[in-house]
C-alpha cells in the first residue's frame, strides 16, 4: 500500500518537479540579458527533490529531459539570433548608404558635365550651345534696342534745345521784303557749341523766294536767334561759328556759357552705320504749337492762339515745359552724306540728333518728303565732324 501510494504520488509531484526543473537551469547559469547571477534553489525545492529518491532515475531522467525539449530559452545559444539579426541589419544599412552615395556622386558629376560651359572644359561648343548663346545675345540686343529711346532721352534731354529766331531778306536802305520766324532744334556737340541745320542758322538758305531776292542783290539777315534748353527759363543767344557750304549743317556758338555749363555733350559716332539698324530722333516737331499741345489744359487754353510767338516760348520755358519729343524708326539707306530713315518728323524738328542703338549721334535731322512716311532725311555725322573741328579752331 505504501509502495503504491509512493508510486501513485509521483504524478502529484511531477508538475511541480517539472516546474522546478524548468526554472533551475536558468538559475544555474548567468542571465544573458540582466547580467545578474542566478539565485540558488530554495530549500523547499531541494527537500522535495530528495523525497523522490534515487529509485526514480528513469522518471527523473524523463522529467529532466522535458525542459530541454519544451523550454527554448534553456539553449545556451538563445541570444545568438537577435545578435545575428542586428549584425545583418547594420550590414544592409551600410550597403544601402554606400549605393546612395555612389548614385549621388554620379548625379553630381553628370550635372557638372552638363552645365559647365564647353569652353571651360576645353571642348568645342555643340551646335545647341551655339544656338543658345546666339539667341541669348539677340535677346539682349533686342532689349537694348527697345530701351535706347528712353535712355538717350533721359540722358541728353537737357542738352537738346529749341531754337527760335526772326530773320529778314531785303535790299539796303529799304524795308525788308521778307520778314519771317524760324524754329528748329539744336544740340550740344562741344563746349558752348550747338549743332543744327544750315537752314536754321541761315533761314533764307533753301528758300526759293528768298533765294530769288538774293540773286537780285538782296541780303539775308538775322534779327534774333536764341535757344531754349529744357530746365532753364533763360534763352541763350546764338552766334555764327561755322556754316557748311556743301551740306545743310551749321555749328553755332552760345553767347552765355553759364546756362550750358555742366550739360552733357552728345557723343558722335565714328560712322553712320549700316542700313537696317534702329534709329531714334529727338527734337521739337511743330515748334511751339507742338509743345503747347502737350501742356496741361489750363496752359494750353491760354497759349493755344499764340503760336510761334517768343512770349509763348518764354512762358513755356518759365513753366519748364520746353520738352523735346522722340520718334523711332529704321535706317533705310545711306547715300553719300544723306541718311534716309522712317522716323517721323515735322517742321521744328530740323537740326535734331539722330541716334543709333548705342546712344551715339549718326546724323542731324534735316528734312522730310511730304506724303511719304518713310522719307525722312538727315545729314551724316561724317559731314558734321570736320565742321565741328573748324568751329573749335576759331575760338
Amino acid at each position: 500500500m505504501s509502495l503504491w501510494l509512493k508510486v501513485f504520488a509521483r504524478p502529484t509531484y511531477r508538475p511541480y518537479i517539472a516546474f522546478s526543473t524548468v526554472v533551475n537551469p536558468r538559475q544555474t547559469g548567468e542571465d544573458t540579458y540582466s547580467k545578474f547571477p542566478a539565485s540558488p534553489a530554495s530549500p523547499a525545492q531541494e527537500t522535495e527533490t530528495e523525497q523522490l529518491g534515487a529509485s526514480s532515475e528513469d522518471a527523473t531522467s524523463i522529467l529532466m529531459a522535458d525542459p530541454q525539449i519544451n523550454d527554448p530559452d534553456s539553449s545556451p545559444t538563445g541570444t545568438q539570433p537577435s545578435h545575428e539579426s542586428s549584425i545583418v541589419s547594420d550590414c544592409w544599412q551600410q550597403m544601402v548608404q554606400a549605393v546612395l552615395g555612389v548614385v549621388l556622386l554620379l548625379g553630381a558629376l553628370a550635372m557638372v558635365h552638363f552645365y559647365t560651359p564647353a569652353a571651360a572644359l576645353g571642348e568645342p561648343p555643340s551646335d545647341l550651345q551655339k544656338q543658345v548663346h546666339e539667341l541669348t545675345a539677340q535677346v539682349e540686343q533686342l532689349k537694348q534696342d527697345q530701351a535706347m529711346p528712353a535712355v538717350v532721352l533721359n540722358r541728353y534731354r537737357n542738352s537738346i534745345g529749341y531754337i527760335y529766331g526772326v530773320y529778314q531778306v531785303g535790299f539796303a536802305n529799304q524795308r525788308p521784303v521778307v520778314r519771317a520766324r524760324v524754329s528748329g532744334t539744336g544740340f550740344l556737340v562741344g563746349d558752348g557749341l550747338v549743332a543744327t541745320n544750315r537752314h536754321v542758322a541761315e533761314p533764307w538758305y533753301g528758300d526759293a523766294e528768298a533765294q530769288k531776292l538774293i540773286d537780285q542783290g538782296a541780303i539775308g539777315m538775322l534779327e534774333s536767334l536764341v535757344v531754349f534748353f529744357p530746365g532753364s527759363p533763360t534763352p541763350v543767344i546764338l552766334l555764327p561759328a561755322s556754316v557748311s557750304k556743301t551740306s545743310d549743317l551749321a555749328v553755332l556758338r552760345t553767347e552765355n556759357n553759364d546756362v550750358v555749363r555742366g550739360l552733357p555733350i552728345l557723343p558722335l559716332a565714328k560712322s553712320p552705320g549700316a542700313p537696317g539698324q534702329l534709329v531714334t530722333v529727338i527734337g521739337y516737331p511743330m515748334g511751339i504749337a507742338g509743345m503747347v499741345a502737350k501742356s496741361p489744359t489750363g496752359i494750353y487754353e491760354r497759349l493755344a492762339y499764340r503760336h510761334n510767338d517768343i512770349s509763348a516760348a518764354s512762358e513755356l520755358a518759365a513753366l519748364s515745359l520746353i520738352r523735346p519729343s522722340t520718334t523711332c524708326g529704321h535706317l533705310g539707306d545711306v547715300v553719300g552724306d544723306k541718311l534716309i530713315y522712317d522716323a517721323p518728323t515735322a517742321h521744328g524738328g530740323s537740326g535734331g540728333p539722330v541716334f543709333n542703338t548705342r546712344g551715339e549721334v549718326i546724323g542731324v535731322n534735316s528734312a522730310y518728303m511730304d506724303g511719304f512716311t518713310g522719307g525722312t532725311l538727315g545729314v551724316s555725322v561724317d559731314s558734321l565732324r570736320p565742321l565741328l573741328q573748324e568751329a573749335q579752331n576759331r575760338r
